[in-house]
């Protein structure tokens, strides 16, 4: 049984509607650990306190497989608590960024502007992969160049697929529950028919 910890962006209220609820819906399903936990304040989030929320979750994941999802603003919370040590070597045994904001995005609003990315030059404490849509309005400088590349992040680049949000369509995403099951299974976006 694999233990999965799923962590929602900036104004996410876990709508049923959201790729994140279908798949923790099926991986529950499927008899895997699923933490998928409503963050505090998610309109107007503290980044101390979501560090302290992520550090927590993280910490109550137990099997012989952990691996983290994080959408949009949780993506660049990951890279916070990479950069201070927060996450150690170990605690995660694979992890999944889905289209995180830009920090000129960021700096737009006051509520998550403490969220800017943190230089790079750090080690990520676990395999981590990147996968983002090429028309992301939350990063319109593009996700390869602002995240994949500075911090050596292998990167999936979506066509059409926005932020991978509701919005964007994305209330079922078929490929990220097959790369839950088994990571070497392709992001691809979703088909405009599921």
């Amino acid at each position: 049984m694999t233990a999965y910890l799923i962590l929602h962006g900036w104004q996410n209220h876990r709508p049923e509607g959201h790729w994140q609820h279908w798949l923790a819906d099926r991986l529950t399903g499927l008899g895997h650990q699923v933490t998928y936990p409503q963050l505090p304040d998610p309109d107007a989030p503290d980044l101390e306190v979501w560090l302290t929320e992520l550090a927590r979750h993280l910490d109550g994941l137990e099997g012989p497989e952990r691996v983290v999802l994080a959408h949009s603003a949780s993506a660049v919370l990951w890279l916070h608590a990479a950069s201070r040590g927060i996450v150690r070597p170990g605690a995660a045994d694979r992890v999944l960024l889905v289209a995180p904001p830009s920090a000129s995005v960021l700096a737009r609003h006051p509520e998550i502007a403490a969220f800017a990315p943190p230089p790079p030059g750090f080690g990520l404490p676990a395999p981590t992969r990147l996968v983002a849509g090429d028309d992301d309005p939350y990063c319109p400088e593009g996700a390869r160049e602002v995240f994949g590349e500075p911090y050596g992040i292998p990167t999936d680049i979506l066509p059409g697929a926005g932020h991978l949000d509701m919005d964007a369509g994305y209330g079922s995403w078929p490929s990220v529950l097959g790369w839950c099951l088994d990571p070497t299974v392709p992001l691809l976006a979703r088909p405009a028919s599921s």
